[in-house]
């Protein structure tokens, strides 16, 4: 059987002192993800008072963190960009994983279009991914944009599939 592995990018205090769309729904739907996986992944985003060390910096602490959960810190949009993500995937054989997190229209967005690029098989939890009101569209409209746009990015032979944590559940199950 596939690994089941779940990333889980920039769930952390400092990104959501920015009210983000339905927190309390997509936490507990992260939850139910990370504790039917054999394997989390949790990026961190570093960047001003977001430091390693600092409050800022740490996951949100509604958020389940198995004991053997791995950690990449970014300073970019790009989860893979100049990090050890790559190299983690390499040394855990992972092939495909599973993401959701925060922010849909910026690290999410990134790391999806980049990861399915380098060949990698990705599932988007559809439900379990949120963002920020924008100046000119609302984080529901975003985040219903991004899985559209997703679900059929023009990348032969690997585009991302988008799915409900409920129908990724019944998969891993």
């Amino acid at each position: 059987m596939a690994q089941r592995v779940v990333m889980v990018v920039d769930m952390q205090n400092g990104v959501f002192e920015t009210p983000r769309f339905d927190q309390d729904g997509r936490v507990a739907r992260i939850n139910r993800l990370i504790q039917q996986s054999d394997l989390t992944i949790f990026i961190q985003h570093r960047e001003g008072s977001m430091k390693e060390g600092a409050t800022s910096f740490d996951l949100l602490p509604e958020l389940h963190q198995p004991a053997h959960a791995h950690f990449v810190t970014k300073t970019a949009c790009d989860s893979f960009w100049q990090t050890s993500l790559t190299q983690r995937l390499n040394e855990l054989s992972v092939k495909a994983f599973v993401i959701c997190g925060c922010a849909t229209d910026y690290c999410v967005d990134t790391t999806i279009k980049v990861g399915a690029s380098l060949g990698y098989r990705i599932t988007v939890a559809a439900d379990a991914h949120t963002t920020a009101d924008r100046t000119f569209v609302s984080a529901e409209q975003l985040i219903n944009q991004h899985n559209e746009v997703w679900a059929a990015l023009s990348l032969p032979g690997n585009v991302p599939r988008v799915l409900s944590c409920d129908a990724i559940l019944t998969e891993w199950s």
